[in-house]
């Protein structure tokens, strides 16, 4: 199994190592820090293949992604309690259904 290690890409310094099972886990995994996030991150088991290549690989990709996701604006969602309810007339969408005939007269 691979040691710690720490490499630096775009700017930021990522500190890797494998933490050994404890508790209940079974599995070793990758921890990493990154410099200037205060947060330690654990995204995937350890494997026998691992190499400071491929751990590097994954490390970054899973980094620069969770930075896109925190880029997004959040997601807009009601709360339970507020959210509006169809009417009967209303579609399964919440949208008025539009009679044939009323939408002729509405056009001539």
């Amino acid at each position: 199994m691979l040691k710690a290690f720490t490499f630096e890409n775009g700017g930021r310094t990522y500190q890797c190592r494998l933490e050994e099972p404890r508790g209940s886990r079974t599995q070793a995994w990758w921890w990493f820090d990154v410099s200037e996030d205060g947060q330690r991150y654990a995204p995937f088991e350890a494997t026998d293949t691992d190499t400071e290549s491929s751990v590097r690989e994954r490390v970054m990709a899973y980094y620069d992604h969770l930075l896109v996701r925190r880029a997004e604006p959040p997601a807009q969602r009601q709360h339970w309690a507020r959210r509006t309810k169809p009417t009967p007339a209303e579609g399964a969408a919440g949208v008025p259904a539009v009679e044939p005939a009323a939408a002729e007269a509405a056009e001539g």
